[in-house]
Parts: structure tokens; C-alpha cells; sequence
């Protein structure tokens, strides 16, 4: 791991407002989005990334991966509850499970809620971020912890196509932007020719993603040391399939 005591000045520290963390990106031109920083708790480069934790004055710490917000301690569990438990929630009792990057563990954390899983495979990139979630993100990694999870360092498309046809039951690709190490993760092949798209049933009986038929709510008995829900219930995972009238527009128009 990198020296976390570099005074080096961050290239993403903004030159506007001095103090002040800013994310630009091409990918929101004319835009930016923007944290006052309290302390520069850790900046390091991996052989992927660069990799920077900060103290912010209003969201706690925040992982930052090349110039981009990954994750704040303040809201990181609506993000984290909502990927892991609409899947989980729509399906009968999951048993494997596998975590396509994620390398700060929140993820493992939620899946870890599913008392019928039994064994959480997670394949992640870069190891310094799974070691400076551990540092600076406990409550966040804590999903290490559980015997069910077992870490693997690679690539997860070479993973995933490298292991047999139907082994794990849902597949949760928790990839940072698509730029840099995660871009793979985000084009067609991947997909397309893997698991599908986005929320999708690949094979067997169809499911119904709107309609939660495992519930968490009544069965969190199972993780009482990560705390209570703080974002997903059965009614939020209906509602994140409505779609305000201009996308359903956009939509309509694609599929006719």
C-alpha cells in the first residue's frame, strides 16, 4: 500500500475553491460536484488506480477512485442496500453468491442479511481497495468478516466466464465508473454475453424483479452486528421501478 502520509497535493483537489474536493468528469461536461475537505486522510496509486480517502466537512469520509466518488459514509447504504436487496429480495432463497468488484465490502455486508446464502464469492481488482476499506471504511467492510465470503484478486469478466455455466444464483457487478479497470464491465460482450443486462433472469422460471418475494425486512435477525436497514424496505423496491413520464416516453419510443 501506498504511503498514506503523501503530502503531495491531489490533482482533483480543486484550484477554484481551495480546500474543496471536486469530481470532474467527461462524462458530466459542465458540471462538477463538489466537498468541502477537512483532511486528506490517504492518497495512494495502485497498479489500477489512484486511489484517495478524504474527511469531508458534511458526509464523513469518502472513497475516491481516479478523481471519482465512490462511496461517502453518509449515504453509501442507500447505494449499497438497493443494489444488493432488489435481486436478492425477487428470488426464492438464494444460496451462492457473486460480487463482481465492491472492493469496499458494503455489498458483503448487505448479501451477508440473507440468512439462506451460503457461500459469497467476491472478485475484485485492486487490492488496495479492498485494504484501505478495511483502514478507513470498518463499518462499510465489515462484510469481510463473514465466514461465508471468500475474496478472489482478479479480473471479474476472466472470473465469471471461467467458471462453470449456472454456479451462483444472482451475480452483483458493483463496478466503480465506466472508466480506467471497470470500463470491460460496462460494454456489451460483458452483458450481453454473460449475465445479460442490469437486472435481468438468464435462465429457469421468470422473475418478477417489482415484487419482492423474500423479504428482508422480517429477517434481519441474521446481521444484528451491521445494524439495522437504513434505506431498503419492501415498498422502496417497488417504487425504484417507477419511472417519471419523460423516461417512460423515452422508453416507449424505443420499444415500439
Amino acid at each position: 500500500m501506498a504511503d498514506s502520509n503523501d503530502k503531495r497535493e491531489p490533482e482533483y483537489m480543486s484550484s477554484v475553491i481551495p480546500g474543496w474536493f471536486s469530481e470532474i468528469s467527461p462524462m458530466w461536461p459542465g458540471e462538477a460536484h463538489s466537498l468541502k475537505v477537512e483532511k486528506i486522510l490517504f492518497q495512494g496509486k495502485s497498479d489500477y488506480q489512484d486511489v484517495m480517502v478524504f474527511q469531508s466537512s458534511t458526509y464523513g469520509k469518502v472513497l475516491v477512485l481516479d478523481g471519482v466518488i465512490q462511496l461517502t459514509e453518509r449515504d453509501e447504504c442507500a447505494y449499497q442496500e438497493m443494489i444488493t436487496h432488489l435481486p436478492l429480495c425477487s428470488i426464492p432463497n438464494p444460496k451462492k453468491v457473486l460480487v463482481i468488484g465492491g472492493g469496499d465490502g458494503g455489498v458483503l455486508r448487505e448479501v451477508a442479511r440473507h440468512s439462506s446464502v451460503e457461500q459469497i464469492d467476491i472478485c475484485e481488482i485492486d487490492k488496495m481497495v479492498v485494504d484501505v476499506s478495511k483502514q478507513f471504511f470498518p463499518d462499510v467492510a465489515i462484510g469481510y468478516e463473514d465466514p461465508r465470503v471468500t475474496l478472489h484478486i482478479g479480473d471479474g469478466v476472466a472470473f465469471l466466464k471461467a467458471v462453470p455455466e449456472g454456479t451462483y444464483d444472482a451475480v452483483i457487478v458493483d463496478s466503480s465508473d465506466p472508466i480506467g479497470p471497470a470500463q470491460e464491465l460496462f460494454e456489451k460482450p460483458f452483458f450481453a454475453g454473460v449475465i445479460g443486462f442490469m437486472l435481468c433472469s438468464t435462465e429457469g422460471p421468470s422473475v418478477d424483479f417489482k415484487n419482492p418475494i423474500n423479504s428482508i425486512d422480517a429477517n434481519n435477525s441474521c446481521s444484528k452486528s451491521k445494524g439495522p436497514l437504513k434505506f431498503y424496505n419492501s415498498e422502496i423496491h417497488t417504487a425504484a421501478f417507477c419511472l417519471p413520464s419523460f423516461a417512460k416516453k423515452v422508453i416507449d419510443a424505443k420499444t415500439k
